[in-house]
């Protein structure tokens, strides 16, 4: 694999829409994995036999434009969701600065915990809508899929959920790379 921490970070600004309003929405089994409402962590655990978290990096930073209005500064976290030692989904996470100094959430350790343990196991965080976005295979996100030799042939799509703490908003964007999309509708 060639991706390093000194290619982070990843994300980039794109425009993300209400699945209500996106007509071009694969018609496939894509298409419930990019709505479902439950922990993505959950539902990959249950397609392997051995699921990590590997980073690709996280700090504290300006958010890019449109990504977090309200927002001066964000702890950034990327990360790939990898299956059977393969990447299926890159995960962008935003975390409001204020955030990162609650003990109890410790966001800044979670190493190669998966987020998503956290977000559906405490009470306090309220899982929030979720958007949909397709991305162009000139994208950054493209050329990831593309140094872990994964062929982009079509459009990437991925889903940004928010999740409500402290009346702040994390922001958990997650991009189902080609090898997740092959699979996946495989499955159907």
């Amino acid at each position: 694999m060639k991706v390093t921490s000194l290619s982070f970070p990843y994300g980039e600004s794109i425009q993300w829409f209400s699945p209500e309003n996106f007509n071009s929405m694969p018609k496939t089994a894509l298409k419930e994995w990019l709505l479902a409402t439950g922990s993505l962590t959950q539902k990959l655990r249950s397609c392997c036999q051995h699921f990590e978290v590997k980073v690709l990096g996280e700090h504290l930073t300006t958010p890019l434009a449109g990504e977090c209005p309200h927002q001066h500064r964000v702890w950034v976290r990327e990360v790939l969701l990898c299956l059977d030692g393969e990447p299926w989904v890159f995960a962008r996470t935003l975390i409001p600065e204020v955030l990162t100094t609650f003990h109890q959430h410790n966001f800044k350790a979670l190493g190669t915990r998966p987020l998503g343990e956290l977000l559906f196991s405490s009470n306090d965080i309220v899982p929030g809508k979720i958007e949909v976005a397709e991305f162009e295979s000139c994208s950054k996100l493209a050329q990831l899929a593309t140094s872990l030799s994964q062929e982009v042939n079509a459009p990437l799509w991925g889903r940004r959920r928010y999740f409500n703490l402290a009346n702040q908003d994390i922001i958990v964007s997650e991009i189902f790379l080609p090898a997740a999309v092959a699979k996946i509708n495989q499955s159907i």
